[in-house]
């Protein structure tokens, strides 16, 4: 049983994170776990305001709840929503549910806006305990169903700049159109080697290339494999407009069809890109592989590139597949080299399974529209050797940057992913027992159990699921100074040096390498920390005490040390926003797709279990949605976290991870980024009908739309996402609407681009 937090007068600071439902969380600044805010204690606060508040009680399961006593800081991010016009009164309801109260607008501060469209309001006068938020139109967006609507309002929604300053701008437009001969000085050239770029069809930023030709390697055969990157470093000068404006963003952020990119064009598809047939300023990782796929040496030198080609995946993997074959015909000279890179490709996969690195394939599916951004359809990403070949020559290259920098006992952001944590260790191996995986876990595992664990089930029909909990229990991947090396690719030491177009962190790293080639040192540019990266890092020294590699000898943290510790928190941070935009994006899409949908019936799989319901995503269109706990049938429901199954008490009937269930689209809100399904019930009997629940058999209905009388016999009550919060047994036909995991719901498993390395 964990233990109660104390009441106390003691005061704790965090951040208001609402609830859709009315109540709220403070996260709290020192770590420990969230505390709960009832309604009439987020009528005077909003989501995402930083706030003093101290514990008055605890509720039946031993949660505290909070009371606000000051607010320190008002959220700045702007509100938005629709303009609605009711009873006289205008009034803005937030797109964002989690604020939880509509914001009055005064006559007069409507601007042009016009009602039901989507607007952008500034606060003028915060919420009170009496009375509502109050504020002023601030920006006009247009009507929801503009195209392009989802991602203007994501932009906003999450903060991610889009719009470049001025200084910036003008200092992009002072950059010339090409390579003069004054950058040339101090570089090798290669422009006569036939380096190629390889992306995927929509790539507009180029920012690697590769070649690779057989090379003695001591007394064996290998390759010499050169990476070329571009040097985004020689046009963003240290702390000049270009470098704050890239800092600010941290990360381009890929939407569908769109880009928000970290650079202005006129850089990041222009000047730094690596474009085929022109001449391109480029820093260089060369390396010698042996046979075995280990990097025998390396170095690292600026130079000027002449890209040969650009290559797409598919049209790589066609070459490979047929060397004799039209596209093969079409770049003969180029054919070589390709085979080359495969050669090496197949050298480095083979030590990556050496080492023990995890590798677990999940599907990734991509959005494809038309013109007019309307969904066609939703399909899975296959990834060929083309893929694998670059991305494993990018891990080289990374791994190379990391080691060299570390060598020279350099600060930098290193790409670190720690180990499982003791809980989510506890919880995979309770789940693998009780599907009766013969492995253990042991109490601190390393990526070999984790390769073993995917390869000894990779033939199981529960694959899926049980590499997904292999995934779920792994800590998230993140920038620090602090070289803790990286879980999950089993690597003592792992940076990111392969995409300064689109990453800032990649950027900083040249920046080291550059300085370290010069006998020099780096030194950070003085840039703005927001105050959450403040307090998590002040958080972070606090678990981390003052250990001798953060210190000077009196046990001070050096200047410079906070310094990256704050960049690699801010960057972290703005990568996490960028897939929280990317993902809202694509749940909108996909609820408006749905829309199409209602009442139509498909089968799909189990691919979440929790306490108030089962997440389902569909076989054929890759979506995701609910079926909340009162569709399963008129009895008690048991949840049981270990074994990820919800068990029926009175028939026994189980939902498990990788069930596959037959269900019909019975509500959407788009509002909500929500999909709701019911269980399709057989007539006879009248209850639900799992398809082969707990055992994986497949459907006898393969997502066969229903007919429109079919589908309003079975409508009935609509389905909701609320959480039951009944305990261990949860009743079917519970009062739905409570909880504050429902809002955790987003639609879909479909991800941006993949990141490399």
């Amino acid at each position: 049983m964990k233990e109660k937090t104390p009441i106390s007068l003691h005061e704790i600071e965090g951040v208001v994170v609402g609830h859709r439902d009315g109540h709220g969380f403070i996260v709290r600044d020192d770590g420990q776990p969230d505390l709960y805010l009832p309604p009439n204690e987020m009528r005077a606060v909003l989501h995402k305001d930083r706030v003093r508040a101290r514990i008055v009680r605890h509720d039946r399961r031993g949660r505290p709840e909070a009371r606000v006593t000051e607010i320190l800081v008002r959220s700045e991010t702007p509100i938005i929503g629709r303009l609605l016009y009711e009873n006289g009164v205008w009034l803005v309801a937030p797109e964002d549910k989690r604020y939880g109260q509509d914001v009055l607008i005064p006559k007069g501060a409507t601007g042009t806006a016009q009602p039901g469209q989507v607007v952008v309001v500034e606060l003028t006068e915060p919420p009170a305990l009496f009375g509502q938020p109050v504020g002023r139109i601030k920006e006009v967006l247009g009507d929801i169903d503009d195209p392009g609507m989802e991602i203007e309002i994501a932009v906003r929604k999450y903060g991610v700049p889009h719009q470049f300053s001025e200084g910036a701008l003008a200092e992009a437009r002072a950059l010339p159109d090409k390579v003069r001969a004054v950058d040339r000085r101090g570089r090798v050239d290669l422009t006569d080697v036939p380096l190629v770029t390889i992306d995927g069809e929509d790539a507009r930023d180029f920012d690697d290339a590769v070649y690779c030709e057989p090379a003695r390697v001591g007394r064996g055969k290998g390759w010499r494999l050169l990476v070329a990157i571009a040097d985004v470093s020689h046009y963003v000068r240290n702390g000049a407009p270009l470098d704050i404006d890239a800092y600010d963003r941290a990360t381009s952020v890929y939407f569908p069809r769109r880009v928000i990119p970290m650079l202005p064009e006129k850089l990041s598809n222009g000047l730094c890109s690596l474009n085929p047939g022109v001449d391109r300023l480029c820093m260089v990782c060369d390396m010698l592989i042996d046979a075995k796929g280990e990097i025998h040496a390396y170095q690292f030198y600026p130079a000027v590139m002449h890209s040969h080609q650009r290559f797409t995946y598919t049209e790589v993997a066609a070459i490979l597949q047929n060397t004799r074959g039209p596209e093969a015909q079409r770049h003969a000279a180029l054919v070589p080299h390709l085979l080359n890179l495969h050669d090496v490709f197949r050298a480095l996969l083979a030590a990556r399974e050496a080492r023990g690195a995890v590798d677990l394939e999940t599907v990734e599916t991509q959005i494809v529209c038309d013109e007019a951004g309307r969904i066609l359809r939703i399909e899975p990403r296959t990834r060929n050797d083309a893929h694998r070949m670059i991305e494993e020559a990018m891990l080289a290259a990374n791994v190379c940057a990391a080691e060299f920098i570390a060598s020279h006992r350099h600060p930098c952001l290193y790409r670190v992913h720690e180990r499982p944590s003791a809980d989510k260790v506890e919880l995979l191996r309770e789940f693998l027992k009780a599907l009766g995986v013969p492995l253990t876990v042991p109490d601190a595992p390393g990526p070999r159990d984790f390769q073993a664990i995917s390869k000894a089930t990779a033939d199981r029909p529960d694959a899926p699921q049980i590499h997904q909990m292999l995934l779920r229990s792994m800590q998230q991947a993140m920038y620090s100074p602090h070289n803790v090396g990286h879980f999950g690719l089993a690597y003592e030491a792992y940076t990111h040096f392969t995409s300064p177009i689109r990453r800032y962190p990649d950027l900083l790293v040249h920046r080291v390498i550059k300085a370290l080639l010069k006998d020099g040192r780096y030194h950070l540019p003085v840039l703005p920390v927001p105050g959450e990266a403040l307090a998590k890092l002040a958080k972070r020294l606090q678990e981390r005490g003052t250990s001798e590699a953060m210190t000077r000898s009196r046990g001070r943290p050096s200047q410079e040390v906070l310094g990256w510790e704050a960049a690699g928190l801010h960057c972290s941070a703005n990568e996490r926003r960028a897939d929280e935009a990317s993902r809202d994006v694509e749940a909108w899409l996909k609820c408006k797709y749905m829309r199409e949908h209602l009442g139509e019936e498909f089968t799909g799989t189990v691919t979440a279990v929790t306490s108030f319901g089962l997440f389902v995503t569909l076989d054929s269109l890759y979506v995701e949605g609910l079926v909340h706990i009162t569709e399963l049938g008129g009895e008690y429901f048991r949840h049981d976290e270990r074994r990820q199954e919800l068990r029926g008490e009175r028939t026994g009937v189980r939902y498990t991870l990788g069930s596959k269930v037959a269900v019909q689209v019975s509500r959407v809100d788009l509002d909500g980024r929500r999909i709701d399904f019911r269980l399709v019930r057989d007539d006879a009997a009248g209850e639900a009908r799992p398809s082969g629940a707990g055992t994986g058999e497949p459907s006898a209905r393969r997502g066969m739309a229903a007919s429109s009388l079919r589908s309003a016999k079975r409508a009935g009550p609509k389905a909701n996402s609320g959480k039951s919060g009944t305990g261990k047994a949860t009743p079917a036909r519970a009062t739905r609407g409570a909880g504050k995991a429902a809002g955790a719901q987003s639609p879909g498993s479909g991800r941006g681009r993949r990141p490399r390395g």
